[in-house]
């Protein structure tokens, strides 16, 4: 490992839009702490996940491969255990690794390379929330509905906020359990929280920073949805559980409110790292998972590659070392591994050649580097797969049974106008249809995905037969070993737990 390589902490919220974000432009989001890292840091203004869908995704983002070769198609798909993962690498360049919070990993590796895993994940690790391709229009029972929407508002607790609290407070303190180790190996600390994610429920004090005049309405749907958008109004019960423009207007406030609240828990960590003294020596990511699309184009959630739902913030952060700026060139999350490797001080393209991301150097280091970006969504709401190509002005999406899709996303942001449909972008269509075709077989990937969906439906039923076995992650605490315990010499425990030390006269 090169000789004083930096620790890097990695803060990923769930499900968090750039459009919401006063970094990327919005007027009245309340995120200080984020500003704060942005305007010493490089923003990435067109960043994408690799498929708008949480363990897809953050499979992808850990690996550095598309969904169709991490085989992580859906939210109930196993991330393989025999994958490198960001995780793999780093812990073998000698890096301490630690998880604290959700990446939502199906199946029975629950660590994936990390060496310490903090807490429980939010989500289960089983096939339960398995799609069926072969029955598309089975809604499913334990998918999105519109109650989020719906009973939208002020909370004083729950599920998620019960979660986030506990990784708040274990990444913190891991921070300090590294400043007080002997253990001098640098850290990856990845601290990973569920907010801005629907249900929309925030307490008082987040809900009062905005008033009802501060939140923007949505820009609605257009007079004629794509057939992905039907299906997914379909599949998430939009049409049979209508919303009224109050509670719209709540939902955006709540999640205008979740943004604040990640943004105070990451103030929290970047405030451990300063009184640490571990601040100077780590570089900062903040990054998402996904988008939301709040009621944009008639949609809610995720499961397309329209802008609100595929487009990610990423800001990277390292004063001193890493100027300043914003990126305005197409990257993907499947491009965050290589980067980690390279700012490792290692080689990315010599330890990982064949992922499917590329390093990020160039452009932290105010060079040209690479403008395109790749996604898959094979999860439910689709009937094949989609696909999408995102490279210069342009963004083009592609199903099989579906009209093709492109925009330019320069002179219409919106995505109101699909060139397809116009005559005079038939060369290009051409063009990116062919790409499409030497990149996929798009045909037996098809088969694939409903064959791993048939397996593991049948998979899931059995193992929900008799006594269960879960896969969800359990932490273990020691706690022999924690607090004052006989064990251990009184001077020597307080003396190594406290922070910073009390230094011999």
């Amino acid at each position: 490992m090169t000789e004083g390589a930096l620790n890097i902490l990695i803060v990923m919220a769930d499900q968090m839009a750039p459009a919401f974000l006063p970094i990327y432009g919005h007027a009245r989001a309340h995120a200080p702490h984020l500003q704060a890292l942005a305007k010493s840091g490089v923003v990435f203004d067109s960043a994408y996940c690799a498929s708008p869908l949480c363990s897809p995704s953050r499979a992808s983002f850990m690996a550095g491969l598309l969904p169709s070769r991490t085989r992580v198609y859906d939210n109930a798909a196993e991330f393989s255990a025999d994958i490198p993962t960001f995780a793999h690498h780093l812990r073998l360049r000698g890096y301490r690794t630690i998880l604290s919070g959700k990446m939502h990993f199906c199946g029975p590796d629950q660590l994936h390379g990390f060496e310490e895993r903090l807490t429980t994940d939010i989500y289960p690790a089983d096939y339960g929330w398995t799609p069926d391709w072969d029955h598309p229009e089975t809604r499913p029972s334990w998918y999105h509905n519109m109650s989020s929407v719906a009973q939208a508002g002020v909370c004083m607790r729950t599920n998620q906020l019960d979660f986030d609290d506990e990784v708040a407070f274990a990444s913190e303190r891991a921070i300090f359990d590294i400043a007080r180790s002997n253990d001098r190996r640098p850290f990856l600390l990845v601290a990973s929280f569920t907010h801005p994610h629907d249900p929309f429920a925030v307490p008082q004090r987040y809900w009062d920073l905005y008033l009802d005049e501060d939140i923007a309405m949505p820009s609605g749907a257009p007079e004629a949805l794509d057939p992905h958008s039907r299906r997914l109004r379909h599949v998430c019960a939009m049409d049979a559980e209508p919303v009224t423009e109050a509670q719209v207007r709540n939902a955006r406030r709540a999640y205008l409110g979740a943004i604040a609240y990640v943004d105070d828990n990451f103030g929290r960590l970047m405030q451990a790292l300063r009184s640490s003294g571990l601040a100077e020596d780590t570089i900062v990511i903040v990054v998402s998972d996904h988008g939301e699309m709040l009621g944009e184009r008639g949609l809610w959630y995720k499961m397309s590659f329209f802008e609100g739902a595929c487009r990610v913030p990423l800001v990277i952060a390292s004063p001193g070392r890493i100027a300043p700026g914003r990126v305005g060139a197409s990257v993907s999350l499947l491009d965050v591994l290589p980067t980690l490797v390279d700012l490792s001080g290692g080689d990315a393209r010599a330890s990982a050649p064949s992922i499917d991301g590329r390093s990020l150097a160039p452009h932290l280091a105010g060079r040209r580097g690479h403008d395109e970006a790749i996604g898959e969504y094979l999860a439910e709401g689709a009937v094949a797969p989609l696909v999408m190509i995102r490279r210069g002005a342009l963004k083009f999406i592609h199903s099989p049974p579906d009209p093709d899709q492109l925009y330019n996303l320069e002179r219409d942001p919106g995505e109101r106008r699909n060139l397809a449909a116009e005559r005079g972008h038939a060369d290009q269509i051409a063009e990116f249809r062919a790409e499409v075709a030497g990149r996929w077989d798009l045909a037996a990937l098809d088969a694939e995905v409903r064959a791993s969906q048939r397996r593991r439906r049948m998979v899931d039923a059995a193992l929900n037969k008799g006594a269960l076995r879960a896969w969800d992650f359990q932490p273990f605490r020691d706690a022999s070993k924690q607090y004052m315990r006989n064990s251990i010499d009184l001077d020597e425990l307080e003396a190594m737990a406290r922070f910073p030390r009390v230094l011999p006269e």
